[in-house]
């Protein structure tokens, strides 16, 4: 991009720019992923073969297995990887797009911190020549990135919401804990959940509330609206996290018989079905969308073009008691 008119700018410019990458490098990340999680830390491994895969947190079992998949997938493949987790964070994630351009990187596999913010960086990218492949959460704009490939979330919404009605008996009342507003699966589960449960008149949601996919803050919410509501029946989580919190809440009060459903099909929460305590979750297929993504992304690298069209779904499963024992890392065997 510039041209350089003496050899001692040809020398000293790369030298900087590599200093502002690693540098980048350790503000994208949260942890030791970025450095721990690449096949190579130094500079030279940047170009046309390194994969660079920016997540929520591996804290959350959920973003751990897209982070696993996508990198096994990519080296499968061939790929150098570099793993950057933004923590939902936009700053973080901007932070991480200007690491993946200043390593050059092949293309950018990316579970966002938000659909607003996150188009600017996913532009930056594809201004810079480096492709995005969405995953697991989409952004609100189209012909930015490649491909967006979500799990289906309204269909899964909606097998949520009629075992969380069929558990409770079509009747009683209930609480709603809900995700990130910015987050567009947040409000897309809720509305999900609410075709099925406004047609039941017997049912009546006495409180909702964002717990922000946290389980701690699930916890503190459910505790407050125990406190307000002690003929609670039900609890709809809009994830699995906020379950396993709601379901804590209920264990400390003592509260048995309520029933409480997820969504993500985390191992945790699988467990839990098993110990007949949460009632039931909708798996999202997170590795097999983590590596849809890379085997498109790796399409695109050879061929110049996209060989699916940008959005794309993935239908969800429902699990209880029937078939946990079948779901292993986010997918139903047997």
């Amino acid at each position: 991009m510039f041209r350089h008119t003496s050899r001692l700018s040809r020398v000293l410019v790369p030298i900087a720019a590599a200093a502002l990458a690693l540098a980048t490098a350790a503000c994208g990340s949260s942890s030791d992923s970025s450095s721990g999680s690449s096949t190579s830390a130094s500079a030279s491994a940047a170009g046309s073969k390194l994969v660079v895969i920016i997540t929520p947190s591996p804290d959350n079992v959920f973003f751990k297995a897209e982070q696993d998949a996508a990198a096994a997938k990519a080296k499968e493949l061939g790929y150098e990887t570099l793993v950057i987790s933004h923590d939902d964070d936009p700053t973080k994630q901007s932070q991480a797009f200007d690491t993946a351009i200043s390593r050059k990187a092949a293309a950018i596999i990316l579970d966002n911190a938000g659909a607003d913010v996150t188009v600017t960086a996913v532009q930056k990218a594809k201004d810079a020549g480096i492709p995005s492949f969405l995953i697991d959460r989409e952004i609100n704009q189209t012909g930015v990135a490649v491909a967006q490939i979500v799990s289906n979330n309204a269909q899964g919404a909606s097998l949520g919401g009629q075992e969380f009605a069929k558990q409770m008996n079509n009747t009683g009342e209930y609480a709603e804990l809900t995700g990130k507003e910015t987050d567009t699966n947040a409000g897309v589960r809720s509305k999900g959940y609410h075709d099925i449960l406004d047609q039941i008149p017997a049912m009546k949601m006495v409180a909702q509330q964002t717990a922000n996919w946290d389980q701690a803050e699930a916890l503190a919410k459910t505790q407050t609206i125990l406190q307000a509501h002690p003929n609670l029946k039900g609890i709809i989580a809009g994830n699995d996290t906020m379950a396993l919190g709601a379901q804590a809440a209920l264990d400390a009060a003592g509260k048995k018989g309520v029933v409480v459903t997820g969504f993500d099909g985390s191992p945790d929460v699988v467990n839990s079905i098993t110990s007949d305590k949460i009632k039931a979750t909708v798996l999202q297929p997170a590795s097999q969308i983590a590596e849809m993504a890379v085997t498109q992304a790796d399409e695109f690298i050879k061929s110049g073009k996209a060989s699916q069209p940008e959005k794309q779904s993935v239908d969800c499963v429902l699990v209880t008691t029937d078939n946990a024992a079948k779901v292993t890392d986010f997918a139903v065997t047997g």
